[in-house]
């Protein structure tokens, strides 16, 4: 086994209890996030360590540390402002974050990640204070390895890397597109059960189009236009090739990408390194477990719906691929589940020989399926595909913030009893439209999950559930089911699965609410359950290095997941080549 890090490693005693063996000390010690106990270091610790009179003399649990900080973090007069006290706490104690993000899950992860990040990524570089994570620029590319090479860290599992050309619903973000990184492996700790030593955080700073990035003096990343082309993918391959050498079991998270290259780059890469896309797999995984919860919840089957996807980029794309493949489950033909999902982009609905590119002509229709519809235009408007195809599911992923009207809204409504409505864009100034108004414009009868947190509303007397279609309910279980697993590629088949035992862990009461999305507070233990779905798909699918999972059932995977999920809590000291 490799060590864990140049600065400690984790072992075992011969009580088998785990214990932190480190070659660093005093003052050092004290700057290493993943080290640091700050007031919680034991007398002991202190004497063995050189800390003694370096800490305050009263020796805290680590209760009382997530005490004070969220005292702290509750004095902060803004959600930015509380974004960096969580940020700022994290590069100084990551078991104390970790620990105080573990008991308010629910009310940190708007904060952590969307939407407040969106906020962090635009002002990253006035917010920057402690380095994290990997940065490879132009200006670093050809010493790639070396650069991989100076991370102290030794057995990376997870990486996130994103060039921020397409952050959330904000586009091009140069260098602070590191904040989404950041975050989203954050997610992978506290829900996903994988280590914070096990995970790093990368951004390929290829440039950026933005001027005032570019022209602003305190922007931190490279200032010139983004690389396109062979130079684009010869920056890629380097990375791969790096990270390859360097972390032979990393698994990479593509974050973030544009919407032509994220397609190219899952497809150029997904047998060379294992690694997903989130935006197009994960975004279509979460979406799919939805899109079954809300039939479970009407009484209807999945197969009995007809589907619009409103934007065809990366999550557009990725949520029609999944329902087209749940249809597929369902024993439809291609030519069938194809009908039943429309996807419409800015010139309107998708058409075979007419407005789409590369990565979106598997899901156009045919002239054949509108050539009776009634439309002003050759190519149907939003509100024309919705009325002439009859569609009973809508599903946002545009960017754009009010795009479903009442009129848009109203014509969904009239062709189902229960219409189901999933405004998905990030952040909250880019969702579709707002639960109340949606609501109000059917009457009650919509079933609503948007993509930000949203409170519950109260119409007419009747509180309704606004559930949050989070992509943090499969990724997380994703990537450590197929860590666990060591998986050789990521096959589609275990994205699916993943979707699937969403939606199958999914508890009876958040039906009985009108909920089709567990509470966050389920993060944990429903990552577990899918990573364990994942791992018994990585075996079907004969992608599965980890010997030790084979005739393993579903309990067993379930149990070896648990076994290895990490919890934040502080280990006993000893020095290396000390007692």
């Amino acid at each position: 086994m490799p060590r864990v890090s140049r600065y400690y490693d984790v072992l075992r005693g011969s009580d088998g209890q785990r214990h932190l063996e480190v070659d660093v000390a005093g003052f050092s010690l004290l700057h290493l996030p993943l080290l640091n106990k700050s007031t919680a270091f034991t007398s002991e610790e202190r004497e063995l360590l050189e800390l003694d009179g370096l800490l305050p003399p009263h020796i805290s649990t680590l209760p009382e540390q997530v005490e004070r900080s969220y005292r702290q973090y509750r004095l902060c007069p803004n959600d930015l402002e509380k974004h960096i006290y969580l940020r700022n706490l994290q590069d100084r104690n990551e078991v104390n974050f970790y620990a105080l993000f573990e008991q308010h899950i629910e009310e940190l992860l708007p904060i952590l990640y969307t939407p407040t990040v969106g906020e962090a990524v635009k002002n990253f570089s006035s917010i920057y204070r402690y380095p994290r994570g990997v940065t490879l620029s132009t200006g670093t590319l050809e010493k790639a390895e070396r650069v991989f090479d100076n991370v102290p860290l030794e057995d990376v599992r997870m990486i996130v890397a994103t060039d921020s050309s397409a952050i959330l619903g904000i586009g091009d973000q140069g260098f602070g597109g590191m904040a989404i990184s950041i975050g989203k492996l954050s997610i992978y700790t506290v829900a996903g059960g994988v280590g914070p030593d096990k995970t790093l955080p990368v951004e390929l700073d290829v440039g950026t189009d933005r001027l005032e990035l570019t022209q602003d003096p305190m922007y931190l990343g490279v200032p010139h236009a983004r690389l396109t082309g062979a130079a684009y993918d010869d920056f890629l391959d380097k990375f791969v090739e790096a990270v390859s050498s360097r972390y032979p079991k990393a698994i990479i998270q593509w974050e973030d990408f544009a919407r032509g290259t994220a397609f190219k780059v899952l497809e150029r890469y997904r047998k060379v390194v294992p690694s997903f896309n989130d935006d197009i797999q994960g975004t279509g995984a979460m979406a799919l477990a939805g899109l079954m919860n809300g039939c479970k919840l009407k009484g209807e089957r999945l197969e009995d719906q007809t589907f619009v996807v409103v934007g065809a980029g990366a999550g557009g794309i990725g949520v029609t691929w999944a329902i087209t493949k749940g249809l597929l489950k369902q024993g439809l033909t291609r030519e069938e589940a194809r009908a039943r999902v429309l996807v419409v982009d800015r010139p309107g609905l998708l058409l075979e020989n007419g407005n789409a590119e590369d990565h979106q002509c598997d899901y156009c229709q045919t002239q054949g399926r509108i050539q009776n519809w009634n439309t002003v235009n050759e190519i149907p408007s939003l509100l024309e595909t919705i009325r002439e195809s009859g569609a009973t599911a809508l599903l946002g992923l545009s960017g754009v913030g009010g795009l479903f009207s009442e009129p848009i809204v109203r014509a969904l409504g009239a062709n189902s009893e229960r219409p189901i409505l999933f405004p998905l864009s990030n952040p909250t100034s880019s969702t579709e439209v707002l639960p109340e108004d949606a609501l109000r414009w059917t009457e009650g009868r919509a079933i609503i999950a948007t993509g930000s947190p949203f409170a519950d509303v109260l119409l007419g007397g009747k509180i309704y559930p606004i559930g949050q279609g989070n992509n943090a309910f499969v990724f997380p279980g994703l990537g450590f089911g197929a860590i666990l697993a060591r998986a050789r590629e990521i096959t589609d088949a275990m994205v699916l699965e993943a979707a699937y035992a969403l939606s199958d862990c999914t508890p009876e009461f958040c039906f009985a609410e009108g909920r089709i999305y567990p509470p966050m507070r389920m993060l944990r233990e429903i990552s577990v359950t899918v990573a364990s779905r994942v791992m018994a798909q990585a075996l079907k699918d004969g992608v599965a290095a980890e010997y030790r999972l084979r005739g393993m059932n579903l309990v067993q995977l379930e149990e070896f997941a648990r076994e290895r999920f990490w919890y934040p809590q502080y280990l006993p000291f000893k020095r290396a080549g000390g007692n």
